[in-house]
């Protein structure tokens, strides 16, 4: 049994990981620090946790967290970059769910994170986690980069156009909206029931945090230059993104192919649903789920391709791809603890 630790374990992401770790047939949760909440146990601050778990929160120490296989941190940024790298050294797996590690380029992460990044070293050697593309690297990483939530949607809508070089490069248009969850438990004016209820906005129009990470991921896929426009907006639920994506074919003939290609390129995906053609995934069909579904769309006869992607972002947005990601390291069925469908309603 894989003995894993969580650092930051009060936040959404947190409970997420909890909640589904409660059920893994290979693992099984034994630290989980807060230091706002050191002492208290997991079941009282987390009632539908009770009778899963006999832990209590306990101060985030290193040497505690050395007998773990792997320690998954849901923290903000800052704190794994500083934090890890001692566990690392101690032989410990990592799977960070923050962006410390996520961005190789670390001038841009300076720059979009506000601080200098204080771990070159494993940032170099760490491993972006998105397992549609890097599984064989995330099988031996020692320190994977858990992608952000808006980014795996996008990404994995993306993909198959990029990798095949079917679309015009210069300007992609990524148009995606989250539930308040996303913005994580933390206590705000911004985020009461009272000011985002009956309402709808877009946020970060000017430049987001994801935009860098989203273009990274592009690019790769790509092999050169991506232009892309991406702009986030807030709607008034508690989880699940929507992105609805646009790119320009360089041969509209292609459509005819497209459906094939992107059932091709997922159909051993265990975590990608390609709906058929023409079809509108819901937010709420993946909701408690580590599943992308998407579909294609195209408007009369134009060259412009429309892709929806859906995810809850907390599971195959955080928590589930991080879980996802400790199965494949630890040469575990990566569907492990991830089986159960969405709630739904």
């Amino acid at each position: 049994m894989i003995k894993a630790g969580i650092v930051g374990g009060t936040g959404y992401t947190g409970v997420e990981l909890l909640r589904l770790m409660a059920t893994h047939p290979g693992a099984e949760v034994v630290k989980i620090t807060s230091r706002s909440e050191a002492g208290m146990p997991v079941a009282d601050l987390y009632p539908n946790l009770r009778g899963h778990y006999d832990l209590a929160f306990s101060e985030p120490s290193v040497d505690e967290l050395a007998s773990c296989d792997v320690v998954f941190f849901a923290t903000p940024h800052g704190v794994a970059m500083r934090m890890a790298p001692e566990l690392l050294e101690r032989g410990v797996r990592v799977v960070d769910l923050s962006a410390d590690f996520r961005i190789s380029d670390l001038d841009v992460w300076a720059k979009w994170y506000g601080m200098p990044h204080e771990s070159a070293v494993w940032a170099e050697r760490a491993v972006y986690g998105l397992p549609e593309v890097a599984r064989d690297a995330i099988r031996d990483a020692l320190l994977v980069a858990n992608p952000g939530c808006y980014p795996t949607a996008v990404q994995l809508g993306f993909l198959p156009l990029l990798e095949n070089g079917l679309v015009s490069t210069g300007h992609l248009v990524a148009d995606a909206k989250s539930g308040a969850s996303g913005a994580g438990r933390q206590g705000s004016v911004g985020m009461l029931h009272g000011e985002i209820g009956e309402s709808f906005k877009a946020y970060g129009a000017s430049g987001h945090r994801h935009l860098p990470e989203i273009r990274q991921g592009l690019q790769a896929a790509a092999a050169g230059k991506v232009g892309i426009t991406f702009v986030p907006h807030l709607v008034p639920m508690i989880r699940g993104i929507e992105a609805t994506l646009y790119a320009e074919l360089n041969d509209p003939a292609d459509f005819e192919r497209l459906q094939s290609l992107y059932e091709d390129r997922y159909r051993n995906e265990p975590f990608v649903d390609v709906m058929p053609f023409g079809s509108h995934p819901e937010t709420r069909s993946v909701k408690g789920e580590n599943t992308c579904r998407m579909a294609l769309h195209r408007q009369e006869d134009s060259s412009i391709v429309i892709v929806t992607s859906v995810i809850d972002n907390l599971v195959k947005g955080a928590a589930g791809q991080a879980i996802q990601n400790m199965n494949i390291m630890f040469r575990l069925d990566e569907r492990a603890g991830l089986n159960a469908p969405a709630l739904l309603p």
